[in-house]
């Protein structure tokens, strides 16, 4: 009898692997194209290029995540795993349809979702649920929204950037998102000052904030909303940067290597910031539990 259970329960074991083996070379499949379209367009531009890197951080902390399955209970779902799922079947149905990049990249969220509840359950989806979430950003945004945010935030960091030089005593003017710098005029590009780095940028920050700090919750939060201005901060010193060599060397030396070098730099900035936000904090809540620590105990009067 007890032989016939294992047996039954073995089987059972084997057909719900190789029918998640054969869902899951399914979908790898189906994604090829979208990959593919992407690996040819978007992630070969300046702007889109930081997404195979979001993808890498994504299965990084999903393998970080890996020690939570040790409690949790395996217990699928097959309703609910379905129904999502299928919606991002849909999804990504329609957004390679009508050409919409970022609603085919974002369809692999509720389809990765859907398999791992179909076969293990929410509480195995818990505990991966940042990681799939965090693939948001592989996502091309779509061009209306980054235009949108692009020309106000390139003309705000313009008009910084020459009035900072101009204080210093440079031969600067400003027209738009044009700057003009001794003989040299300079146009503000999107990849110098545009969304798509504060988008590029808030994902660096949150895998930071994730992975890497150890603050209490308030401290966490505080570092999430300082994201925002450490990347303008960031834009802002690479503008600057680019403003300074084009006035000592010359237009030529902006377009070609120094400009992907700045390109780089624009990160480091702003993880250096971001460090040094979380060890300024970290010091601070140090210093304040030693304050509370030496603080003599409040003396109670005697009657």
């Amino acid at each position: 009898m007890r032989l016939a259970q294992a047996s039954t329960a073995i089987n059972s074991f084997a057909r719900a692997n190789l029918l998640f083996g054969l869902l899951l070379a399914s979908l790898v499949v189906a994604y090829i194209p979208t990959y593919l379209k992407l690996a040819a367009g978007p992630w070969r531009t300046e702007q889109e290029g930081h997404g195979p890197l979001i993808i890498l951080a994504a299965i990084f902390l999903a393998w970080q995540c890996r020690h939570g399955l040790k409690n949790v209970t395996f217990s699928p779902a097959p309703k609910a795993g379905w129904a999502i799922l299928l919606s991002g079947l849909l999804m990504m149905i329609v957004g390679r349809s009508q050409d919409v990049p970022m609603l085919e990249v974002l369809s692999e969220i509720p389809v990765i979702s859907g398999c791992l509840i179909l076969f293990a359950g929410w509480g195995v989806f818990r505990v991966f649920a940042f990681p799939i979430a965090f693939l948001f950003f592989s996502a091309p945004p779509p061009v209306f929204l980054m235009d949108a945010g692009t020309v106000p935030l390139k003309a705000f960091i313009s008009d910084q950037v020459t009035q900072v030089l101009y204080t210093f005593g440079y031969p600067v003017a400003q027209n738009g998102v044009m700057i003009m710098i001794g003989p040299y005029q300079l146009l503000v590009k999107d990849a110098c000052a545009g969304m798509n780095s504060i988008f590029a940028l808030s994902a660096i920050g949150i895998f930071y904030v994730y992975a890497v700090s150890t603050g209490s919750r308030i401290h966490n939060v505080i570092l999430l909303l300082a994201i925002l201005p450490i990347t303008i901060a960031a834009n802002f010193v690479r503008v600057l940067l680019l403003v300074l060599l084009a006035y000592y060397g010359g237009v030529d030396l902006v377009e070609g290597i120094f400009h992907e070098v700045t390109g780089v730099a624009l990160f480091m900035i702003a993880l250096v910031l971001l460090f040094l936000l979380d060890v300024g904090l970290s010091a601070c809540s140090s210093l304040i539990r030693k304050l509370r620590s030496h603080s003599p105990a409040p003396k109670i009067p005697v009657a």
